[in-house]
């Protein structure tokens, strides 16, 4: 699909300055700008790309003036990396803009799908299933029975939704997410063997959640494990039964959540991040990758270490650790000298 320069402006509410009707098909980095692609320009540092890229449109910051001639077009904007994820959103929107249930694939017959649903080949929609507006289902994904889809969500290619979880209004489920696998519940006989207790509950997800690439977010024994609105969870993390995170929390790759365990609004954790079961973390928590969090945590804190205590104090203490062969050496220098002395 091609647009001109005009169009993006006119989505952007910009200026163009060059020829109005040039058009564009593609997006590119302005240092790998080719005819035909659409650029933009907001970091000071990439400013030299500006005058030997070859992209026919960039969209710059409305204060920005050349200093030496350029072949590309300009399109002006308030704010140039602002005004280009808008465009990739709109870019986005039409690439997904699919409807119409695709053959070979499976709905029940007691679950009715609005006319505006898209079912991709080979994906399968259980019993009594409720399905919003604008849902997209792409190829071999799989929703079970009982299942709830808000409006506008997506569930791309593999994706999994076990029967009787709820999923709110403009979520992505990524291809490879399972939501309501069955939690980690085993029971430990007398003779060492273990037997699996029922996962009956569900998963929740609330509103405007994305769930990475093969993320896994099990369901609860009893009851619900919740995902607040806003939350936005990286690839391969993995979330056990009963779990509870908070609104506008992010979590990025390779995190695990033990069961139970209850995070609160707005903390941002870091990836392969370990954080035991039962616990309470406040809100508004910082966590630095790799760190493992074996206690509850106050709201505001920020951690790091494994197991963790406070940022600050680690960074402290991290002068000592790479020095510790140093100190020691120069230990037992001073226990000779002393040792002489006597």
């Amino acid at each position: 699909m091609k647009f001109t320069a005009e169009q993006i402006a006119g989505i952007l509410e910009g200026t163009v300055v060059g020829n109005p009707n040039i058009e564009v098909y593609k997006l590119s980095k302005i240092e790998e700008g080719s005819q035909g692609s659409l650029t933009f320009l907001s970091n000071p540092k990439y400013t030299p790309y500006i005058y030997t890229t070859e992209a026919s449109v960039t969209i710059v910051n409305s204060d920005f003036e050349p200093e030496n001639p350029i072949i590309t077009t300009l399109i002006k904007v308030e704010d140039a990396y602002e005004g280009f994820s808008k465009l990739l959103e709109y870019y986005n929107q039409i690439k997904l803009n699919k409807s119409g249930i695709e053959q070979p694939s499976y709905i029940s017959e007691a679950t009715k799908v609005p006319d505006d649903i898209y079912v991709g080949a080979f994906a399968y929609i259980g019993e009594n299933v409720e399905v919003g507006k604008n849902v997209k289902i792409f190829p071999n994904a799989y929703v079970g029975d009982n299942v709830r889809l808000g409006d506008n969500t997506v569930i791309f290619s593999g994706g999994k939704v076990y029967a009787d979880c709820i999923i709110g209004d403009n979520c992505v489920i990524n291809s490879g997410a399972i939501i309501g696998a069955d939690g980690f519940g085993f029971a430990p006989s007398k003779e060492g063997k273990y037997s699996k207790i029922p996962q009956i509950g569900n998963v929740i997800i609330e509103d405007y959640v994305d769930i990475g690439a093969g993320t896994t977010i099990d369901r609860a024994t009893m009851g619900s494990t919740i995902i607040r609105s806003g939350v936005k969870l990286d690839n391969q993390i993995q979330i056990a039964h009963n779990v509870e995170i908070g609104e506008n929390t992010v979590i990025a790759a390779q995190t695990g959540v033990a069961g139970s365990t209850k995070i609160g609004e707005s903390c941002l954790i870091g990836g392969q991040v370990g954080i035991a079961g039962h616990l309470v973390i406040g809100n508004n928590v910082r966590v630095q990758a790799q760190s493992g969090i074996g206690r509850n945590v106050k709201d505001g804190e920020i951690l790091q270490g494994s197991p963790s205590f406070g940022y600050t104090d680690w960074n402290k203490s991290y002068v000592y650790f790479k020095n510790l062969p140093k100190l020691v050496k120069t230990i037992n220098e001073l226990e000779k000298k002393v040792d002489g002395n006597n």
